[in-house]
Parts: C-alpha cells; sequence; structure tokens
C-alpha cells in the first residue's frame, strides 16, 4: 500500500527534512509500536526495562484555554515519552484535569481491543512480495540496519513482510533503550489513565486508521528516510529528544516550535501535509465543539500547538480568544 494514493511528491531530499519527518513519525509511533505490533504477534518485549534518572525535575509545560459562555476547551501539548521522576503535573493543571468532563487525544489506541490493532496493522502494515528490508536502505546502511535488527529480537523473515513504515515503528523502541524513558510516565498514558479512573469519556480527533494511514500513503522513498532514522546512533536520537524535552519542560511556545517543527520549513509539502492540514481540521473540529457547552480538555502532541500554523493561531485567526493559564 506504501505510497498508493499520494498526489505529490512528499520524498524528503535532504537531511533537515528527513528530520522533520522522522520527528513525527516518532511521535506517532510511540503510541502505536509495542501494543499495535504485539497485536500482530511480534514480540517487542525485549524494547523496556528503561532506568530511571538519579533526581527529578520540576516542568511547567503550556496549558491554554478558550471558553465562551457555557463551554471551555482546556489545550494541553504533549510529548510521548518522559523521563521517570519528571514533576510535570502542576496545581493549575490537576485542576483543570479536575474540571474537564472528557479527554479528546489525537487518537484513541484499544488496548482491550487486541483483534481491531492487529486488523489495522495488517490491512496497512503486512503486504506480500515486497523487498527483503535490508535491500531497502542504501548499502552504507545495511551494517546497521541489520545489527538493529538482531537486537531487536525480532526475526529478519518478520520484518520482510513488513511495509517499511511499519518496520521503522518495530525498530523504533530500540532507539530509547537507552535513554531513561518509560511509556507508561507519557503525558497520554498518565491523562488517560486519570481519566478512566475517574470514569470519565476518552475522545479522539483521528482514528486509529486515519493516523497510520498518513505513513502508509507516503511514498516508499519517504518511508525508506524513516527506517534510515530507526537506525540512527541512540547518542544522536537522544540529543534531539533532549532539545525537544526541554522546549516542552519550559512551556516556551517558541522554543517548542523551534524544537519541534523548524526543520519542516525547508519543506512546504511536509509542513502542508504533517501539520498544517491536521491543525486546520483539529480547530474547525474546536470550533465546532465550542456550539456545545460543557467542559473538555484537548491534549495532543505539543508541535502542534506551538507556531504560526498551529491550531491555537488558527483559533485566534478565527476569533477566539486563546489564553495561556500556565
Amino acid at each position: 500500500m506504501g505510497g498508493q494514493g499520494a498526489t505529490e511528491p512528499l520524498i524528503p531530499s535532504r537531511p533537515a527534512q528527513r528530520a522533520s519527518v522522522a520527528k513525527e513519525y516518532r511521535s506517532v509511533a510511540l503510541n502505536w509500536w509495542k501494543r499495535g505490533l504485539a497485536a500482530l504477534g511480534i514480540a517487542t518485549s525485549t524494547l523496556g526495562g528503561l532506568a530511571a534518572p538519579a533526581a527529578a525535575r520540576d516542568a511547567r509545560p503550556a496549558l491554554w484555554q478558550v471558553s465562551d459562555a457555557d463551554t471551555k476547551i482546556y489545550l494541553f501539548g504533549t510529548i510521548h515519552l518522559l523521563p521517570e521522576g519528571l514533576n510535570w503535573r502542576t496545581p493549575t493543571f490537576d485542576k483543570a484535569v479536575a474540571d474537564s468532563q472528557e479527554l479528546v487525544v489525537e487518537t484513541v489506541i484499544d488496548e482491550k481491543n487486541p483483534q481491531k490493532m492487529g486488523a489495522i496493522m495488517a490491512k496497512l502494515g503486512l503486504r506480500a512480495g515486497l523487498p527483503p528490508l535490508l535491500d531497502r536502505v542504501p548499502p552504507a546502511r545495511r551494517t546497521r540496519l541489520q545489527a538493529a535488527v538482531q537486537s531487536s529480537g525480532v526475526p529478519l523473515a518478520a520484518y520482510n513482510r513488513l511495509e517499511t513504515w511499519a518496520a521503522a515503528f518495530t525498530l523504533l523502541g530500540l532507539q530509547f533503550r537507552s535513554m531513561d524513558l518509560k511509556s507508561e510516565q507519557g503525558v497520554e498514558q498518565v491523562l488517560r489513565s486519570s481519566f478512566t479512573t475517574a470514569g470519565k469519556p476518552i475522545g479522539e480527533l483521528e482514528t486509529n486508521e486515519q493516523q497510520l494511514g498518513f505513513f502508509d500513503q507516503l511514498p516508499e522513498a519517504a518511508q525508506r528516510s524513516l527506517l534510515e532514522s530507526a537506525t540512527e546512533q541512540p547518542a544522536a536520537v537522544k540529543g534531539e529528544f533532549d532539545k525537544m524535552l526541554g522546549a516542552w519542560t519550559s512551556g516556551d511556545p517558541a522554543s517548542i516550535a523551534r524544537a519541534f517543527n523548524a526543520d519542516m520549513q525547508s519543506s512546504p509539502a511536509l509542513m502542508d501535509v504533517l501539520l498544517k492540514r491536521r491543525n486546520a481540521n483539529w480547530a474547525r473540529w474546536i470550533e465546532n465543539r465550542m456550539q456545545q457547552p460543557g467542559t473538555i480538555m484537548i491534549a495532543v502532541g505539543a508541535g502542534h500547538l506551538a507556531g504560526s500554523s498551529s491550531v491555537l493561531a488558527l483559533l485566534a485567526k478565527d476569533g477566539y480568544k486563546v489564553r495561556r493559564l500556565q
């Protein structure tokens, strides 16, 4: 399925463009790689077991609000993995969570229904007649890719059956083994647990298939760039992640825009697909939701709430007052 239906060339041709795709890919993949691929019977248990840092740290991530007479929507930018011991829940944030009647995230992965997840991954991620995985990267990258496959504990034959983007998702976990991160500490995971425990509903802005479908529709050359990024040296990945984490913990929108989105400026086509279209869709969703009374919290990747084409900027352009609470 990879590349079918694409209406314009989105092949990243420069390192900065490849990096920008990789950031968004990692953001989505972190929600999927362990659970979705496990539903396909691909063992990923060896990709966990991350250590905690020596000391706790404090953070004040940005929290925003859009409201009118009878509707209040909190907007919180997330990051999908966090170091254990990072103190990011403030009294202001906890009050917003308690005040909210519903949580809305990018997409809801139903961990209690692995058959559904497996069906989506199989539909989009499996295909017969694919070239061997090692042939999908340049010769200079094959040794590194082979080493990553061997370290993953997943047989190469299993990777050969996966679309290139899905194989990259599987390998992603390896990049975080040595980064003192835990998926259960991620913002969405913590929020989902809080709302579920309180008996509050959780909604989504995109279906599972819509979100994964973006990667499935990427041209094969772009998917192969993702595969290459999944074999990067841990030090390089950690350096990139540390910049994103630092921006997120500071709550500074300009820093967040630089850390999460700046590389994409060099490719208008990628910016359009990865951010602008989705941000526009989400802004319309929020504007429609403002017509209903009640209080909800929307939690999406922090990069979608920073910059000139962010969800917040689009809401402000349409006349909504966006107020920062934290």
